[in-house]
């Protein structure tokens, strides 16, 4: 019997291949430019994995835009309004010296394509707008950064200075990642609307720095001494004052493979304690003689949201340097738990006020998710693995798991001297038993 093969032949449709050839050689990325991949590329939007682990109101801003990402969105109109007065107030006192509006766009122009592409995505904005947002933005910030610097350039009941809750949101608003203009761009407004009497005045970095330094506390001869430290733009400036200068190339190139190391608890049972160190910077993490010592952190709202925003800045950036990444890594497998939290609270290594020892424990931990990074190049390389070869001694651990089994507190120890009376009188009485015994 014959069997009849039905052949089906497949007819392209040319209208479609059409369309997909037109897409192939005109479709350019526009959500993540080509320009990206550069060094030069440092201005992000937050991964959405990232956003979604520590929520959004760590990544986008609360009460002011910066740059082009979240311009124009309604719940930021309030201060919107007063960057065109802290603009009037600049120009007022520049055009005393010929500097007029026209001579701060002459003076940005040159820039724009620089500036555009610090930006992970294309900004569909004509070159007047563009460079209107770089002078609007950038000129309040330098504005504000000198009226706080010196607070007698504040017109009186300014709701900016006389509101508490304002200047802290600012803080954090100005270093999230996706909030940022490039920091060329403010130093270049900075020196085109220095006043005569600022010649000899504090740099652009240690205006900057001084006004963060509101919410870091930290001591002012070490911020005096940023003088001529830049960034890429101002989260960048303020992540790169906690790097030491020592830290800037890894120490271990990969010969030897990183360990990672236990949490406090467990490291505590082997012998290695915490002490809070004397750095300037919570990032000079040292180890010695079983003795980890660590700078005191404090985690509040404004540290909080500057950590996550550096993960993030240094996940997306071309730069090998992970250097805030490592710190939240090992951050992360201290902490296991509250009690971990609460042991670092204990040692002044963390300072909380961010809320209990389990939210701090939760935002630590979260920090640590999704986030990549060479082991074997990381700038706490060698210290992961001196902990780990401290840990592996049995000697230690043995040791120390007696210590912290037995006298790790008073009732603990209570508890061992009464059982270890007993095993004596025990052994006294079974003695003059057969002692007894014998001689009777």
């Amino acid at each position: 019997m014959a069997c009849n093969h039905v052949v089906e032949i497949w007819v392209a449709n040319k209208e479609h291949q059409e369309s997909m050839q037109d897409r192939i050689s005109k479709t350019t990325p526009q959500l993540l430019s080509t320009a990206a991949g550069k060094s030069s590329c440092c201005i992000f939007r937050v991964p959405q994995s990232f956003v979604e682990i520590n929520g959004i109101n760590s990544y986008h801003p609360r009460i002011v835009s910066i740059g082009p990402y979240h311009r124009g969105k309604p719940h930021l109109q309030m201060i919107e309004e007063h960057k065109w007065r802290y603009l009037r107030s600049l120009l007022s006192r520049t055009q005393t010296m010929g500097i007029s509006l026209e001579n701060y766009f002459q003076s940005i122009h040159p820039l724009e394509k620089d500036a555009r592409d610090s930006y992970s995505e294309t900004i569909h904005l004509d070159p007047d707008a563009f460079l209107e947002m770089m002078i609007l933005d950038g000129c309040f910030m330098l504005e504000l950064f000198r009226k706080v610097n010196n607070p007698t350039l504040f017109v009186e009941d300014d709701p900016l200075a006389t509101m508490a809750w304002i200047l802290p949101f600012l803080y954090r608003d100005f270093l999230r990642l996706e909030n940022q203009i490039p920091f060329f761009v403010l130093e270049k407004l900075f020196e085109i609307s220095k006043m005569p009497d600022e010649k000899f005045g504090p740099s652009f970095s240690v205006l900057a720095m001084r006004f963060f330094n509101n919410a870091m506390l930290r001591d002012e001869e070490v911020i005096d001494g940023f003088r001529n430290l830049k960034g890429l733009h101002l989260l960048d400036l303020v992540r790169s004052s906690f790097i030491p200068p020592d830290h800037e190339f890894p120490p271990n190139e990969g010969n030897v493979p990183t360990h990672i190391i236990h949490c406090v608890s467990k490291l505590r049972r082997s012998g290695i304690r915490l002490t809070p160190g004397k750095a300037e910077s919570f990032m000079v993490v040292k180890f010695k003689h079983g003795v980890i010592e660590m700078p005191r952190i404090a985690i509040d709202d404004f540290m909080s949201s500057f950590l996550v925003n550096c993960v993030a800045f240094e996940q997306c950036h071309k730069s090998r340097f992970k250097h805030v990444t490592t710190y939240v890594t090992l951050l992360d497998y201290l902490v296991n738990s509250a009690k971990d939290v609460e042991y670092l609270s204990d040692r002044n290594i963390i300072e909380n006020d961010y809320g209990t020892e389990g939210e701090v424990a939760r935002f630590i931990n979260n920090m640590g998710k999704e986030v990549a990074f060479d082991f074997d190049k990381c700038y706490l390389s060698k210290l992961f693995n001196d902990v780990h070869n401290y840990h592996q001694n049995s000697w230690h651990v043995q040791l120390a798991s007696f210590k912290y089994t037995y006298f790790d507190t008073p009732w603990s120890f209570i508890s061992a001297l009464a059982a270890f009376v007993l095993l004596v009188l025990s052994f006294l009485q079974t003695f003059y038993t057969i002692y007894g015994f014998i001689h009777s």
